[in-house]
């Protein structure tokens, strides 16, 4: 007889196997699932699990159970067994009746339960059942590491379909009755004249093109000509421009010293339609020099002298701020911007969002470096941090991104966020409304939108623009896909263009009609395409 078919046991037999390990003094692991495509996740699962003991018991739920949608499990129950039967980590193999895992835990009383990563903060209640049934008979339940990135669900919709990820998954955003090009075209022009108050520091982005690089003579060292220099408003500078030029009425709220500098950003600012409200600072602007050769950039200095407010100086900001905020009855939005220069402390963030909450309709924020406060960014309606941004604040870089993002949602008790993974595109997490008591998995919802440029000539500015058209789409009635739809195309421009320029309403305008027009024409001509099996697409089942 084949060895492999002779792990895969009945119920006595394998209770029977069990008792015989026990007077053996062996340690049994178990380790439990669907396991409908066996793939390199799952492997390195099992691995794992038999590492930790001396038997590796994998159970598998039967196919009568699995609720994965019409035509799951893809592989009958049998064959399922065979597959894990022939992986020689894996000692016995059972096809579980039952929904759970509790019953068989009971019976069988492994030593290890082995879970996923993502399953360590999990309050889902068939899991935690399974966790008190192994932990009553003195067993311990371990999580496995949290590095798997493949989904059987993304694998399967990937076979039924045909070769492009990038198309199928926006085809199927663009059929959203939320992304319509005339519901979204009207959500455009609903941004005109909202008023927006944004929160931040000033910085100046310093674009110095040299010639070719070459190595200099007295070291190996290289050696850069600069031949030409451009500046651009960054921080919330840019934040404001960008909402200026989709056609709302921004006002920023921020420090400026008092030198020649300023004067000129400020005359930029305002003859651009941003009202600008300012305290004194000591310090000079931040500047951030980018060297380039050719578009590629070589090198960066930061000249910053971090910003050192005494408490009445705060005080004042402040000040500012909830003023700005409650005149003419109210903001439609603000964004508080926090980019780790000194300006915003802690205690100050966390200061305006409750004065700005009760006087602006949608209260939204970001950061950008590692002295930049996301945590104390509380009562939020929108947060937009980058992955790293949101696991640098959580320092959590094991779980999957989903149970992160939960976890900062839960902590600053704020509504939603996007988080953006670069040329993987963004995802935007939303809480469940009504839905008490269970795990996060049944009370959070993903969407993954796709990077609209996956190469990007420039990636300086792209959560701004993000940020900035989110927020007021938000603040103009659309939902939070929506938000993020448009947040994408703008985003999408900014990284085409060299430097940190705004993005006006025309140009998202321009850009969507071109994305439908594109949809169109694939769709007509009966193109195949596939859902992608990439993280992006794992982290959104993992919320759905």
């Amino acid at each position: 007889m084949n060895r492999a078919h002779t792990k895969i046991v009945d119920h006595e037999g394998l209770l029977r196997r069990r008792a015989e390990a026990r007077a053996a003094g062996r340690r049994v692991v178990q380790c439990h699932g669907c396991f409908d495509i066996v793939h390199p996740g799952h492997i390195r699962h099992l691995k794992f699990a038999k590492s930790q003991g001396d038997i590796l018991l994998v159970s598998i739920t039967g196919d009568d159970e699995i609720k994965k949608g019409t035509g799951r499990p893809l592989i009958p129950q049998e064959l399922r067994a065979e597959n894990l039967a022939e992986l020689d980590c894996v000692d016995w193999v059972y096809i579980e009746p039952a929904a759970t895992a509790q019953e068989l835990l009971d019976a069988v009383q492994p030593d290890i339960y082995i879970k996923g990563r993502e399953y360590e903060h999990n309050d889902d209640p068939r899991f935690r059942a399974e966790r008190e049934t192994v932990e009553r008979h003195g067993g311990r339940v371990v999580f496995s590491s949290g590095d798997v990135v493949f989904s059987s669900s993304a694998l399967i919709e990937a076979m039924e379909q045909s070769i492009d990820p990038f198309h199928h998954r926006l085809s199927r955003l663009l059929d959203d009755p939320e992304l319509q090009t005339d519901k979204l075209e009207t959500l455009l022009a609903s941004m005109r004249g909202r008023r927006v108050v944004i929160v931040g520091e000033l910085i100046r982005d310093t674009y110095i093109f040299c010639d070719r690089p070459d190595v200099a003579g007295e070291s190996p060292m290289m050696t850069l000509r600069p031949v030409e220099h451009r500046f651009y408003d960054g921080g919330a500078a840019i934040l404001a421009r960008h909402a200026a030029a989709l056609g709302a009425e921004p006002v920023l709220v921020t420090a400026m010293p008092d030198d020649e500098a300023a004067r000129m950003m400020r005359s930029r600012l305002e003859s651009g339609g941003v009202g600008v409200r300012a305290i004194t600072q000591r310090t000079p602007i931040a500047e951030k020099q980018r060297f380039l050769v050719g578009a590629t950039k070589v090198m960066k200095v930061d000249r910053i002298e971090q910003a050192a407010l005494d408490a009445r100086e705060r005080e004042r900001l402040a000040a500012l701020a909830s003023a700005a905020c409650e005149e003419e009855g109210g903001c439609d939005a603000a964004i508080i911007a926090d980019f780790g220069l000194g300006l915003l402390t802690p205690a100050l963030i966390g200061r305006l969002c409750a004065m700005l909450r009760p006087s602006s309709a949608v209260l939204a924020g970001d950061v950008s470096g590692r002295r930049a406060g996301l945590e104390q960014m509380a009562g939020m309606d929108l947060l937009c941090p980058s992955e790293s941004e949101l696991r640098d604040s959580r320092r959590n870089y094991g779980d999957s991104l989903p149970a992160v993002a939960w976890d900062l949602l839960e902590k600053t008790g704020t509504r939603s966020a996007i988080v953006t993974m670069g040329p993987e595109g963004l995802i935007a997490f939303d809480r469940i409304a009504g839905v008490e008591g269970e795990g996060w998995q049944s009370r959070l919802r993903g969407e993954h939108v796709p990077a609209m440029t996956p190469h990007a000539v420039d990636a300086l500015g792209c959560g701004d623009a993000l940020l900035t058209s989110a927020t007021l789409a938000l603040a103009s009635g659309g939902s939070l896909l929506a938000g993020a739809y448009l947040g994408a195309i703008a985003a999408s421009v900014e990284a085409r263009t060299l430097g940190n320029t705004p993005v006006g309403a025309a140009t998202i305008r321009r850009e969507m009609n071109r994305i439908a027009a594109a949809h169109v024409r694939l769709t007509t001509s009966g193109m195949g395409v596939i859902e992608s099996t990439s993280r992006p697409a794992q982290a959104m089942r993992e919320a759905s």
